[in-house]
């Protein structure tokens, strides 16, 4: 079996239309993470779970409640298909005018979704080129249990030493060899090994004495 060597990519989703077509637990999923990512999303949808009605009862999202017509996706940056109805994710798939994704058919996509592990700022995406969905997420799972929830905390405190470090370290030299400890295999074994306040305790004593 081939596979498409796809292009690797993250998206700016903030502010951009997003129309996803259907309104079931595949389409919630999407939904959600679209929201999450600051998209302006509109479902298109007779009906939708209880979970997409409480995002529609909060305004995150516009409903409209029938069946797919042609003009739904006008104004579209990214469209997603995701009813039950294979030649209605086909059509949509052909009138969109913009990146779309039609779930679990790779052949009619402009991009597909991978796995997604996100801590914080970290955002690790697992992908198969579309071979085995199931792998990307066996993948997933075992790289979950590798890059724990610290990784998260960690990178929001080195947003702020390094802002710190960078107004109040004058000698360059010693204000590039701290920065680059911060983001050290050494640093992320030791975040491992000790945690996170541990690990950030050090970290700001260790800036104390350069400035």
């Amino acid at each position: 079996m081939s596979f498409t060597n796809y292009y690797p990519a993250f998206l700016n989703l903030h502010g951009k239309q997003a129309v996803v077509v259907g309104g079931g637990r595949i389409a919630e999923r999407k939904i959600l993470s679209l929201i999450k990512a600051g998209a302006t999303v509109t479902v298109v949808s007779p009906s939708i779970t209880a979970r997409i009605h409480k995002e529609k009862g909060k305004k995150s999202l516009m409903h409209i409640a029938r069946n797919y017509r042609k003009g739904d996706l006008t104004g579209s940056f990214l469209v997603v298909a995701a009813t039950d109805d294979p030649s209605v994710n086909s059509l949509v798939a052909k009138d969109a005018p913009s990146l779309v994704n039609v779930v679990d058919v790779p052949k009619e996509c402009s991009f597909i979704a991978p796995s997604v592990i996100t801590r914080g700022a970290l955002t690790i995406a697992i992908s198969t080129g579309g071979v085995s969905p199931a792998f990307s997420k066996t993948i997933r799972q075992e790289l979950e249990k590798t890059y724990g929830l610290e990784i998260g905390n960690y990178l929001k405190f080195v947003a702020g030493i390094r802002k710190k470090a960078l107004a109040a370290v004058a000698d360059p030299k010693k204000r590039s060899r701290f920065l680059k400890d911060l983001a050290s295999e050494k640093s992320l074994q030791c975040l491992r090994r000790e945690g996170f306040r541990v690990v950030s305790k050090a970290v700001e004593q260790k800036l104390a004495k350069l400035v």
